[in-house]
């Protein structure tokens, strides 16, 4: 009798749970009126065997899963877009200005387009030339100040002033000032390398209006346009002194795009020529970072800096410092901030990471958090801003040194501090200062935060993990 009972509970029990489940799939299927389609289709299938339907109907299943595995992916990735690291720009920040089969412009979308935290550099703009083998850029000008730095290849540029232009080669690590209204162009003058150009955009001097980073093209007809072309004929012939349609049939002829390749006839022939001038152009000529011994430097990293303080370097009177720092693969640069500066950093070799303190966000499930930490992870291409008094550290992975090009506004008497290495802020404190803050002897606060290196250290991926696990 006890058996009978317990076979009697067990078949209750499975036709409880065969209910159940059947339950569940029709308030799926009503659910989701897809998938209830598609099994319906499954069953209507005259030449399926039963075996075959079934088949047909898990798959509809399995559908049905992956959908809304790809739906719950889209939500977390628009939950991670809204709760977006602010000062990381990635490859989607950046608009396509030019693309031809010969080179590229790509501008970094407005800082303040960003975040409200950036506002203190919304008057600024990045932009990135890319240019093929013995490739021509059409003569163009900017409103705004343009800083360029030379991060590979050769280049040739050209600058118009008034009467005369003055050509310059460019290098690797060369920076160039091109002031606001000035035409220029630029040649490829190497047939297999690419150039790469990053420039900075920044209000004329008598300015504080934002930059528009739009170029203005001076030659040209109806493909690429001139700017000519957006005066009325009366206009041009009066001006030109040129029948209209001479000036018709100028303006038709010119179908090239903006950036083309040239024959290398050309590229010799539009080659600096020597100048016996003395006292030479117009223009600055460019300034090699590398021309500087490096402001720090050990087997760990190197940081090359020009700042306003230098003549030759065409940074006086804009208040500007361009600095490059090289981080050796497995290492870090030490934990510090600008007192004056706003760090714009462009990635333009290597992979890593960055991480900063920020008073401005809170930890959504933490009210007592002060700070915030930023990060983020760094390859090529990508940009992240540093405001001034922001502490932060970057540190390269094990496989590739880390080079990372930086335009940092407002440098005049600015300093880097430290928080740790050889000279660091922590330190440097007055000892009976260090002990009232730490509540430590002063000796001990030393020990933590000294060590014989400068600037650049040796980082151990994964230690906070290990750490945190002990």
């Amino acid at each position: 009798m006890a058996i009978k009972a317990k076979v009697s509970l067990a078949f209750f029990l499975f036709f409880l749970l065969s209910l159940l489940c059947s339950n569940l799939v029709i308030s799926k299927e009503e659910r989701d009126p897809e998938i209830k389609t598609c099994k319906h289709q499954c069953r209507q299938q005259l030449q399926y065997s039963e075996e075959d339907k079934n088949v047909c109907m898990e798959e509809c299943d399995e559908y049905h899963r992956m959908k809304k595995e790809r739906e719950k992916r889209k939500e977390q990735d628009q939950d991670e877009d809204e709760n977006e690291n602010p000062y990381v720009f990635k490859s989607k920040d950046f608009d396509t200005r030019i693309d031809t089969e010969d080179g590229r412009v790509l501008v970094l979308n407005k800082f303040n387009d960003k975040s409200k935290l950036l506002r203190n550099i919304e008057n600024y703009g990045l932009a990135v030339l890319e240019v093929k083998g013995h490739a021509f850029v059409s003569p163009h000008h900017f409103d705004s100040e343009v800083i360029i730095f030379n991060v590979k290849g050769k280049a040739i540029i050209g600058l118009v002033m008034e009467d005369k232009t003055e050509r310059f080669n460019l290098e690797s690590g060369d920076i160039m000032r091109v002031p606001a209204g000035t035409p220029m162009y630029l040649v490829n003058r190497d047939e297999n390398e690419k150039l790469f150009i990053a420039a900075l955009h920044m209000p004329p001097l008598s300015a504080s209006a934002p930059v528009n980073l739009e170029a203005f093209f001076e030659p040209g007809g109806r493909n690429p346009e001139s700017v000519l072309t957006a005066f009325s004929s009366k206009v041009l012939q009066a001006a030109l002194k040129t029948p209209k349609e001479k000036l018709e049939r100028f303006f038709d002829y010119q179908r090239r795009e903006r950036i083309f390749k040239i024959s290398k006839e050309d590229v010799h022939g539009l080659a600096p020529k020597r100048s016996i001038w003395p006292f030479g152009g117009q223009f600055k000529g460019p300034f090699n970072i590398f021309t500087n011994r490096p402001s720090f430097s050990n087997q760990y990293g190197s940081l090359f800096e020009v700042g306003p303080s230098e003549e030759k370097s065409g940074l006086d009177e804009l208040n500007l410092m361009l600095t490059l720092a090289n981080i050796t693969k497995g290492c870090m640069s030490t934990i510090y901030y600008n007192t004056n500066a706003n760090k714009i950093a462009f990635v333009t070799e290597g992979e890593g990471d960055f991480e900063m303190a920020c008073p401005h966000l809170k930890e959504k499930k933490s009210s007592s958090t002060s700070y915030h930490k930023i990060s983020g992870r760094l390859k090529a291409g990508m940009v992240f801003v540093v405001p001034a008094g922001h502490p932060f550290v970057t540190m390269a992975s094990k496989k590739n040194n880390l080079v990372i090009v930086c335009f940092e506004v407002n440098a005049e008497r600015n300093k880097k501090l430290a928080f740790a290495g050889k000279r660091n802020i922590v330190s440097a404190l007055d000892k009976r200062a260090k002990e009232v803050a730490y509540e430590y002897p002063a000796e001990k606060v030393d020990e933590i935060f000294e060590r014989d290196e400068e600037f650049f250290f040796p980082y151990e991926e994964g230690e906070e993990e290990e750490r945190a696990d002990a």
